[in-house]
């Protein structure tokens, strides 16, 4: 699952990066509002936090530019203001939720989780023929057969079947699981797929992750998606 945080006090939006790592979110940091904007139009979140100080106006613009770009994106509100009429604007602009500063991180994991349960279009549980990924329970499965995966070993996966089917050069590998830069291509890439291998492919007949010669990998074979858990 992907995370977007905007949060300008450096040390909350560190405590809130770690956290959200801890319970196997992959985690965007924004200092600042135009910073948030640019991730939030580039990549695709399955939530997010955006802190605002209200009430004035202008600090509205980071969640107006967000819901306006992402239809679709669950957004939750950080703020201190308590004014009803506050609450009200953030909810009338586009938010699916608010929570009051101070607040317990259990509270705001809480929250995040209720908002991607929600159906919406986004995909939740990802199939490519007898291989199934949920992404609220954090599992896979090979023909019924549970797979362990390390978090990264998770994140690539999911990465490749999202765009089953799609040739995923390296570059673009390292800079969606890795968040680097895509000029920092290394090994890296290779030797993490050969760990998916060993544990998705290595005890089916059929292979599903394959290799594309030059450019990155694949994984190939019939998909389907679904908003119920497994």
């Amino acid at each position: 699952m992907r995370l977007l945080v905007a949060e300008s006090d450096p040390a909350l939006g560190t405590f809130l990066q770690r956290g959200f790592d801890a319970e196997h979110y992959a985690v965007d940091l924004a200092a600042n509002g135009e910073e948030a904007k640019s991730l939030a139009h580039e990549r695709n979140y399955d939530t997010a936090i955006l802190d605002l100080n209200l009430p004035q106006e202008g600090d509205l613009d980071l969640l107006r530019a967000v819901r306006a770009g992402r239809q679709e994106l669950p957004i939750v509100i950080l703020t201190n203001r308590t004014q009803p009429e506050d609450r009200a604007r953030v909810f009338e602009l586009g938010a699916d939720d608010l929570v009051l500063k101070p607040f317990a991180f259990s509270e705001l994991s809480a929250r995040v989780r209720a908002l991607v349960r929600r159906p919406r279009t986004a995909d939740i549980v990802l199939r490519v023929e007898d291989l199934v990924l949920s992404r609220i329970e954090h599992s896979v499965q090979r023909a019924g057969r549970m797979i362990e995966l390390t978090p990264k070993e998770f994140a690539l996966l999911e990465y490749l079947m999202r765009h089953a089917g799609q040739r995923m050069t390296r570059a673009s590998i390292v800079e969606n699981v890795w968040h680097a830069s895509r000029d920092s291509v290394t090994n890296v890439v290779d030797v993490y797929v050969n760990y998916l291998r060993k544990k998705v492919d290595a005890s089916s007949e059929r292979k599903l992750i394959q290799t594309v010669r030059g450019v990155g990998y694949l994984v190939r074979g019939e998909t389907a998606s679904s908003s119920d858990k497994t």
